[in-house]
């Protein structure tokens, strides 16, 4: 199947829009992408609109996850076997809603107010500059895992490279700001090991993928743009400032831009959520509770079983928090609980499909990968020093 231009997801040719433009047919997921590469490449309109939004509304797959999961809670009204999953499901939703609507609100403000000439300077330069301000931006963000995917989502669209998007994903939910005084609250000063380990982690992976990405063995990000030498974003700033005009029409538009791009973003993310959350739900329903405590022991077999558990049930960086302390308070086990915390982001089904349908097949295959043995490794090396 050929891929939209714009986002890189792959589309159906028969349920698709599609642009002539001089005899070459471009496919997109939605009208909007259609309109953003018309502006981009300075193209006429012309072309064939096959659908409104690219296709029937009962197909979308959000929509399919917000049916089932409506379907999903009016049973369990009456199925009691589901009444356990139903409850860990409210809770994650009450836990997660904020972060994910704050990560997709952040993402239209991306969308609409930032060029993709300040990404791809900041982040798409090959040189380690992009990985280390890649790393910097995540511990500024102060949303959880799931309303950092929208983000990274978000920058990779803008045309950050897809190592500076992977140093981002990793680095945001652990080693941001507000989760370290979380941490730091729980771990006491043990945490910074954590923060710290997260951050190195987060530099590796990055600095591993800019050899891929050299090698050709990952895919390059189609929406990045060539920036000249002497671009400055500053004085850009400066010259967009002095020529907007403020004023109640001027505010409703940019209001509507941002809901435009946020909502096209949900489109890509949310149903990732929606289904993690559900598989989520369902295993910490079914799955005792002294099964955590018997098999998560400070052992290299019990560094493997969190790992394993991990991929599973890894739901939003401040849920995660107090499980992994509490991993932590029942064993002593402080390598564990990292394993529990960073494999969540590194192996989750959420985040790698995420990728695989975003930013491309391979880079989504060697995350965990890559990140998989620098977890292990460290998460042994604190059950020896804080043993």
């Amino acid at each position: 199947m050929p891929e939209d231009p714009i986002c890189g997801m792959q589309v159906n040719e028969n349920n698709a829009v599609r642009l002539n433009s001089k005899g070459q047919y471009y496919y997109f997921c939605s009208t909007r992408c259609k309109e953003k590469f018309i502006k981009q490449q300075g193209l006429q309109e012309g072309g064939t609109c096959l659908s409104a939004t690219g296709r029937p509304f009962f197909k979308n797959r959000l929509f399919i996850l917000f049916f089932l999961s409506g379907l999903f809670l009016a049973a369990s009204l009456y199925i009691p076997f589901l009444l356990p999953p139903r409850q860990i499901f409210l809770s994650y939703l009450k836990t997660l809603w904020r972060a994910i609507l704050l990560g997709l609100f952040l993402g239209g403000i991306i969308d609409y107010y930032i060029p993709q000439e300040y990404i791809s300077r900041i982040l798409a330069q090959k040189r380690a500059a992009s990985i280390f301000n890649a790393v910097f931006l995540g511990f500024l963000m102060s949303a959880c895992s799931h309303g950092i995917l929208a983000l990274s989502i978000q920058l990779h669209k803008k045309g950050a490279s897809g190592p500076a998007v992977i140093s981002f994903l990793l680095a945001s939910p652990w080693a941001n700001f507000t989760i370290t005084l979380m941490l730091i609250s729980f771990f006491g000063f043990k945490a910074l090991f954590i923060i710290a380990a997260a951050i190195i982690i987060a530099m590796n992976t990055g600095f591993i993928f800019m050899f891929l990405e050299k090698k050709g063995w990952i895919e390059a990000n189609i929406n990045t743009i060539q920036v000249a030498e002497h671009f400055s974003i500053l004085k850009d700033i400066k010259a967009r400032a002095q020529n907007y005009k403020f004023s109640l029409k001027n505010l409703f538009i940019d209001f509507a831009g941002i809901i435009k791009g946020s909502y096209a973003l949900s489109e890509m993310v949310l149903w990732w959520v929606i289904l993690g959350m559900l598989i989520a739900s369902a295993f910490g329903a079914y799955v005792p509770v002294h099964f955590f405590h018997k098999y998560m022991g400070p052992t290299l077999f019990g560094l493997f079983i969190t790992l394993a558990l991990a991929t599973v049930i890894e739901v939003c960086s401040e849920g995660s928090s107090p499980l992994a302390f509490e991993i932590f308070r029942q064993t002593g086990a402080l390598g564990n609980s990292f394993i529990f915390l960073m494999a969540g982001v590194a192996t989750d089904y959420t985040e790698i499909g995420l990728l695989w349908a975003n930013v491309g097949r391979r880079t989504a295959l060697w995350l965990p990968v890559i990140t998989v043995p620098q977890i292990i490794i460290i998460g042994y090396i604190a059950n020896i020093i804080f043993r």
